[in-house]
């Protein structure tokens, strides 16, 4: 499954109500961690079936990214049942971001 580009317009859709588990990449496009991070997030959309993964960028959905408290990037956020379950700030090894799926 490719990485949705989660935006305020489709976040209550594609993120709250989703069936799956969501995992949620708050990026921006200026950010170096954030880039080492994206192979990693493209890798694990492309693995993982029974979740989704999205990627949200910061500067665009700033209402968002305050909303949940992601003050410093990336973060990592898991969304199940409409609730933020997990969270986890910085660029990781693909197995750290795979645990929080479990």
């Amino acid at each position: 499954m490719a990485v949705l580009k989660i935006t305020s317009e489709n976040f209550e859709q594609e993120v709250l109500r989703s069936d799956k588990p969501v995992l949620v990449d708050f990026y921006a496009d200026w950010c170096g961690p954030c880039k080492m991070m994206a192979p990693v997030i493209e890798e694990i959309a492309g693995e993982v079936g029974d979740v989704k993964v999205g990627k949200l960028n910061i500067d665009e959905e700033m209402e968002i990214a305050q909303k949940y408290g992601v003050m410093s990037i990336p973060t990592l956020i898991v969304f199940q049942n409409g609730e933020a379950v997990k969270r986890d700030l910085g660029a990781k090894p693909k197995s750290a971001v795979m645990e929080m799926l479990k």
